[in-house]
């Protein structure tokens, strides 16, 4: 029988995969089939209605089918899944989707734990692992009981021992009844705190004080005759100690023995180790300070008294604000008046021991005189401004928690210094190194530690070892493979760029080795250089070689023609996309009229000048930056230039400018409490009047979040609708068209329009609200009109058609019109913010930054504003940043779209390498100076765009 996968044929006969009269969003009854088993990029411009293709209607049918495949009684728990918008798909293998979107914000989530790497060196430490003593530092030891008698018949021979089997170690207690039970037992002495005495009747000890006793099983003198004797006392003693026993000379001098881990010397004795001892997400293996962050948050000093010139009634402690006639500020007053102080009393001049009492609070009563018993006083104890604020943070409701927030600062775990895991799990070692060191290597050179690794441990070690590094090194091999080689196993994953995390996953799948599975990717060249897209190709290659077919919606030209087929969706976005403008192979694709294919053939381009701005002449100087992997950075940013800061991904971009320059200039405008990394100085700050950082995080975790909201115009659009006749005959108030608070909303969604079903093993799933089908807002509210259309019509809008509809309305037309104008006419007003991808909310975020009058002085910050935007949109982009620069701003931008950095004017260049091989500045000036160093790899890529 042949082989189906060689045809690129399915268990169903079908060559190809066929999509009939997909309708979802703004597709207009597209009908298409491609290949099975290939590597397919879904192109076109931004809104064309790509995702709409990709994930709504391909990615959730395959969902949709996996459902169905449950038991009804399966299905009775999780709902039914909606069926897409379309005719019907043939040919539609199992689907596995990797999107941006889907990153964990739970600082546990490490690349390490997701990966799966960190998991297998647990295994590799727990069962290879050699234990150390973290009191002498010597190498613990385990013996068996034969052992044991050996040591003690061979080293001890002839002299006088006392076996003792501990029961007590370092604990408080009088232990009346433990002396009982061991006098049961049948012994008549015991060793209390290094004192050997007869059990008494009643006998006890100090209950404040900490004690070690330990139960005297025999005396001996070791001899070989006497060994079956010596044998059976040690049995006895190990069954009283639990596995521990100490042997005691005459002179008193103890040494220990175990059948666990044990440091002879000093008699300490760790568990039995297992995985989830060097798990920190597990209590075993956390560190209890930090139970496993890492970092602690602290409410200190500092933070709630940033001023200490201020007194106490103008407002020093922040928490408290200026004074006011109320219960906590008569306490203080009282507690100032036993130093002879006033609440006018600047703190700087309050002696420390008072200010401690104020902070922490003390037992001695403070008297307050009662306002309702005139001639009383209330006497009750204070306790202190950081304790009332760390019980509330504890125990408090939510919103107390987020003020609270505002007064705590985040420090490295003192216990653990950052290695989120208990002392005993740090002290296991392998070829020198513990766990904890080998997570904080980046993958690279994780990769050179574990090259020959098995020349350098045991025998023993080595063969319960060569399974578990054969796993790990295959799985590193993937990272290395998708170009993250500078990440490291510690990383957080909710620090990561949308693009990185994608890649991870990507990884992770390749892993898997599975075959026949129809995986669709969503742009996973963001934030890679031009050097590791080739690197990313081979990968997606490989995952299709497999016997796999691959979707990826991808704007990057190397991954186009590098592709199998293309299939170019448009023409325009929003309800000018949604049909099949071009498709076929690279070579088929590169003939065709398509937008995409003109940019791709050389017959659009985006066009830059030729003669880059000087600038004002003035700059702002970053000396001596040496954060993560930065070696003493001296960065010049010239003021009123569109600068492009460039680098291999791991570089230390990031690190210089959202690390380091940007919480310098946070702290000064605006006093950001956030701590920039180690510098030495900066100048030209007086050169600029404010910073605008725009990134690429969410603009709200929930569906009542959207871009209406976040850009303030659906303030002036409620306004409006106030302002209706018909509003004002029924009394309407601007709060009636809110659907954040009651009144105006429907109130069985709360105005989300959506409900959250909360899926038992699968991800939460929202669907429209059954009242007021996703609308928001109740019938009475959406009887007043604007012209024909009601408040939910007006979110429903796409910007390009709200632009048309408030052409007449100049506040609200001028926020809409910079959505339009940063490549965002395809979203509505009302679009829920869950839905917007990293891309698109950092646009939304620099439309709303637009919108603003800018002064001329601004330093705009922006990280990889390119993300998800096609060759025609990066143009308009590009339209909008140099307009704010001809205005005498000046913008900052990490990006590694080369037709970005083509039209800056001045370029910052970092590297050679990620990790520990960059943190250099290689190349700066203009992109024809950097085209012509050698030792750029931007420079490299940069020279073809040039000519």
């Amino acid at each position: 029988m042949s082989n189906p996968q060689k045809k690129n044929i399915d268990l169903s006969g079908h060559e190809n995969f066929e999509i009939v009269g997909a309708r979802e969003h703004n597709l207009k009854n597209i009908s298409i089939a491609f290949p099975r088993n290939q590597l397919v990029v879904l192109t076109g411009i931004s809104g064309s209605g790509k995702s709409s293709l990709a994930f709504d209607t391909i990615y959730a049918e395959g969902q949709r089918r996996y459902m169905e495949s449950f038991s009804a009684y399966a299905r009775s728990f999780i709902g039914n899944l909606e069926r897409p918008d379309v005719d019907k798909i043939n040919g539609l293998s199992p689907v596995i989707s990797i999107e941006q979107k889907t990153t964990s914000r739970n600082p546990r989530s490490t690349v390490g734990t997701v990966t799966e790497i960190y998991d297998f060196m647990r295994l590799l430490y727990a069962r290879a692992g050699e234990a150390f003593s973290y009191l002498s530092g010597d190498k613990m030891v385990r013996q068996s009981e034969d052992q044991i008698v050996d040591t003690i018949l061979t080293n001890f021979a002839g002299k006088k021992l006392t076996l003792l089997a501990p029961v007590v170690k370092g604990r408080k207690g009088h232990y009346r009844e433990l002396f009982v039970q061991i006098r049961k037992q049948g012994y008549a002495k015991v060793r209390v705190d290094g004192e050997v005495l007869d059990i008494t009747a009643k006998m006890q000890v100090d209950r404040f004080k900490i004690h070690d006793i330990e139960i005297v099983i025999d005396r001996i003198v070791p001899n070989q005759k006497d060994r079956h004797r010596i044998g059976q006392s040690i049995n006895t003693a190990m069954k009283e100690g639990k596995g521990v026993i100490m042997v005691m000379e005459e002179n008193g001098k103890v040494q220990h023995f175990s059948k666990f881990l044990m440091d002879p010397k000093t008699g300490l004795s760790y568990d039995e180790p297992a995985p989830n001892n060097f798990s920190f997400n597990s209590p075993y293996g956390a560190c209890p300070a930090c139970t496993g962050l890492g970092v602690i948050e602290e409410i200190t000093e500092d933070s709630v008294i940033p001023d200490k010139k201020l007194s106490i009634s103008r407002g020093a402690i922040l928490p408290l604000g200026e004074y006011r006639d109320i219960w906590i500020f008569k306490k203080i007053e009282a507690i100032l008046k036993r130093y002879k102080l006033t609440l006018s009393t600047p703190v700087k001049e309050i002696p420390k021991d008072a200010l401690r009492i104020l902070l922490y609070g003390d037992d001695e009563p403070v008297a307050v005189a009662s306002v309702k018993y005139p001639g009383t006083e209330w006497n009750t104890k204070f306790e202190g401004i950081i304790n009332f604020l760390q019980k509330q943070k504890d125990e408090g409701s939510d919103n107390i928690r987020k003020w609270i927030e505002d007064f705590t600062t985040t420090k490295i775990c003192p216990e653990c210094g950052g290695a989120r895991l208990k002392k005993e799990s740090l002290h296991f070692k392998i070829d020198n190194k513990n766990i904890a060191q080998l997570a904080e290597l980046n993958i690279s050179a994780l990769q050179k530690w574990l090259g020959g690794l098995e020349n350098r441990i045991s025998e023993k070690q080595r063969l319960i070892a060569t399974e578990v590094l054969k796993e790990i090194r295959k799985r590193i091999g993937f990272l290395l493979d998708v170009g993250l080689d500078y990440l490291h196993l510690n990383r957080p994953l909710r620090t990561l760029s949308g693009g990185e995390a994608q890649r991870i996953r990507l990884a992770t799948q390749i892993g898997t080795q599975l075959v026949g599975v129809l995986y669709i990717l969503d742009e996973p060249s963001i934030g890679l250089h031009a050097r590791d897209n080739t690197r990313l190709i081979k990968a997606l290659k490989d995952l299709r070689d497999l016997g796999n077919s691959v979707i990826v919606v991808e704007h990057d030209k190397e991954m186009m023609l590098e592709s199998d087929y293309i299939i170019d969706i448009g023409p325009g976005a929003g309800r000018h996309g949604g049909t099949v403008v071009a498709a076929g192979n690279p070579q088929a694709f590169l003939k065709s009229d398509s937008t995409t294919a003109k940019y791709l053939n050389g017959k659009l381009a985006i066009n830059y000048k030729r003669n880059r701005r000087k600038g004002s002449g003035e700059k702002i100087q970053l000396l001596g930056a040496t954060g993560n992997n930065l070696k003493e950075v001296d960065l010049e940013i010239p003021l009123s230039t569109l600068t492009c800061i460039t680098g291999v991904s791991g570089s230390g971009k990031s690190t210089l400018v959202h690390d380091t320059l940007f919480p310098i200039l946070n702290q000064h405008f605006f006093n950001s409490r956030t701590e920039p990394l180690t510098y030495k100085k900066i100048e030209g700050l007086k050169l600029i009047d404010k910073v605008i950082e725009v990134d690429q995080s969410p603009i709200g975790r929930t569906p009542r979040s959207n871009p209406a909201t976040y850009t303030s115009v659906f303030t002036d659009i409620r306004d409006l609708f106030a302002q209706m006749p018909e509003a004002k005959i029924r009394g309407y108030k601007t709060g009636r068209f809110s659907f954040n608070v009651k009144g105006g909303r429907c109130e069985t969604c709360e105005g989300a329009g959506l409900r959250l079903i909360e899926m038992e093993f699968l991800p939460d799933v929202y669907v429209p609200c059954e009242t007021c089908k996703g609308k928001r807002y109740n019938r009475e509210t959406l009887e007043v009109r604007f012209k024909g259309k009601s408040i939910s019509d007006v979110l429903d809008m796409t910007v390009e058609e709200a632009v048309t509809f408030f052409e007449n309305q100049p506040k609200i037309l001028r926020k809409i019109q910079t959505l339009s104008e940063v490549g965002l006419g395809y979203i509505s007003l009302g679009q829920h913010a869950t839905t917007l991808s990293g891309g698109e909310a950092q646009r939304v975020k620099l439309a709303t930054e637009l919108s603003k009058r800018d002064t001329g002085k601004t330093l705009y910050i922006l990280d990889e504003p390119t993300t998800g935007l096609h060759f025609q949109d990066i143009s308009h982009l590009l339209d909008v940043l140099q307009k704010l620069v001809d205005k005498g701003n000046t913008v900052l931008v990490i990006e590694h779209n080369m037709d970005v950095i083509k039209s800056a004017d001045y370029i910052v260049d970092l590297g050679p390498e990620g990790g520990a091989g960059g943190g250099r500045i290689i190349a700066k000036g203009t992109p024809e100076q950097v085209a012509k160093n050698p030792a750029s790899y931007t420079g490299r890529f940069l020279k073809p765009e040039l000519n």
